[in-house]
């Protein structure tokens, strides 16, 4: 597979179902073995990513399992999610979390189920297990890398240089083990290139299930969305510019504070979906730059209640250029939201200058494209309708499933002149 735009698959799949096996002619469903550091009920874009490859993989008739960190020391399995005992990391990240080194309960589980394929998708603990269940079952290991590490070296480094020497080495040397890599834009497959990996690397988009994300249709939907603003105490006659992220450094909220403070706008609420270790700062910044009233930090929602908020805004807003793909932006997309976001290559896709909202540079421009956002009903109304579309078109999670089918079988079918040699 070649690198894509957002929302299309390398190639067409055939019309057979997924039982292509390493070494079998007999079909049976494609084993597949899911790894992740974070897993429900955690919320962020990875186990947003993970659950709904599971879901479309199951759809395209594989048998899917995942294992995860447990929420304490004990290791458990049940409905086909193994949890390893693990301990808090947060010294390092919020909620994070290091997992057991070993469990032979469930290493010797795992090996007798006998995936034909491990998909990784944490560079940390579970990473050394899929590696080790990879060699000890002689399967291909194939990796996806979520996160852009180089836009969090405030975490581990007092120079932004040597942390970013220091990932390029990190990634090069883990991904050396695997035998392809996921990238989720082509963004990240030019920085991992740069970096020096030299294994194979597929675009494949992170596809979203977008049923629930779409912008209020009913009466009920409607008189929700009026609700939660008097709960918000958002005035009647305010606008309302929506960000949902996690508050933490590295998505750039100071900026977007500071931009909504430089327009200038006195009819303005922005809602701020999310909490964070920066959620003080922030809410200290807002009231020296003198929008504290305009502002509404509503802290972490649960994940069915996200879609209200989106469909209380009028554009949804941010500054982070920390996104591997955006799956917030898609999401307000979805929901009808016009996009006003500082520049990125991996939203190339997703916004759409003066079609599905605007990128920005600086302070100035913002203000000019919020404004001419906000004044501007009709043009509003057209970039609402074309966001819904272009999200519900071109991001939904079928391809992602498929995509991802396409590399297993692509990594296996590689393996096997090795295998019969053996």
């Amino acid at each position: 597979m070649t690198a894509l735009p957002l929302g299309t698959t390398a190639r067409t799949l055939s019309p057979a179902p997924a039982t292509v096996l390493p070494s079998s002619a007999d079909p049976r469903p494609l084993k597949v073995l899911l790894t992740t550091d974070w897993w429900e009920p955690t919320v962020n874009g990875v186990v947003a990513s993970v659950t709904t490859l599971k879901r479309e993989l199951e759809l395209l008739g594989c048998e899917v399992r995942v294992l995860t960190l447990a929420e304490g020391l004990r290791s458990t399995h049940a409905d086909g999610v193994y949890r390893l005992g693990s301990v808090s990391a947060s010294i390092f990240y919020d909620r994070a979390r290091i997992g057991a080194l070993s469990s032979d309960a469930i290493r010797r589980e795992i090996l007798r189920w006998g995936p034909d394929i491990v998909h990784s998708n944490c560079e940390f603990s579970t990473y050394l297990w899929a590696k080790r269940l990879s060699r000890d079952l002689g399967v291909p290991i194939v990796h996806t890398y979520h996160t852009i590490y180089e836009d969090y070296t405030h975490y581990y480094s007092p120079s932004r240089t040597m942390g970013k020497k220091a990932v390029a080495a990190f990634s090069r040397k883990l991904l050396a083990g695997t035998d392809a890599v996921i990238a989720p834009t082509t963004k990240v497959s030019a920085l991992l290139a740069g970096y020096g990996v030299r294994r194979p690397i597929h675009v494949v988009p992170t596809g979203l299930d977008l049923r629930r994300f779409r912008p209020a249709r009913t009466v009920a939907e409607r008189e929700d969305a009026q609700a939660l603003r008097r709960e918000l105490r958002i005035p009647e006659t305010h606008r309302v510019l929506v960000s949902v992220c996690r508050l933490a450094k590295e998505k750039n909220i100071e900026e977007v504070l500071r931009n909504v403070a430089a327009a200038r706008r006195t009819d303005c609420t922005l809602v701020l979906v999310g909490d964070g270790p920066i959620r003080a700062d922030a809410e200290r910044l807002a009231e020296q730059l003198g929008i504290g009233e305009d502002v509404r930090f509503v802290g972490c929602v649960d994940p069915a209640q996200i879609p209200r908020y989106y469909r209380l805004g009028d554009v949804f807003v941010s500054a982070s250029l920390s996104e591997t793909q955006g799956l917030t932006f898609i999401e307000a997309l979805a929901c009808g939201l016009p996009l006003l976001c500082r520049r990125d290559p991996s939203l190339a896709g997703v916004v759409l200058d003066g079609i599905t909202g605007w990128q920005y540079e600086e302070a100035g421009e913002f203000a000019y494209r919020l404004s001419d956002l906000l004044d501007h009903d009709a043009d509003r109304a057209r970039m609402s309708r074309s966001a819904a579309a272009h999200a519900h078109e071109t991001c939904g999670s079928d391809a992602f499933g498929r995509g991802a089918l396409e590399v297993y079988r692509d990594v296996i079918a590689a393996r096997r002149p090795a295998r019969a040699a053996a």
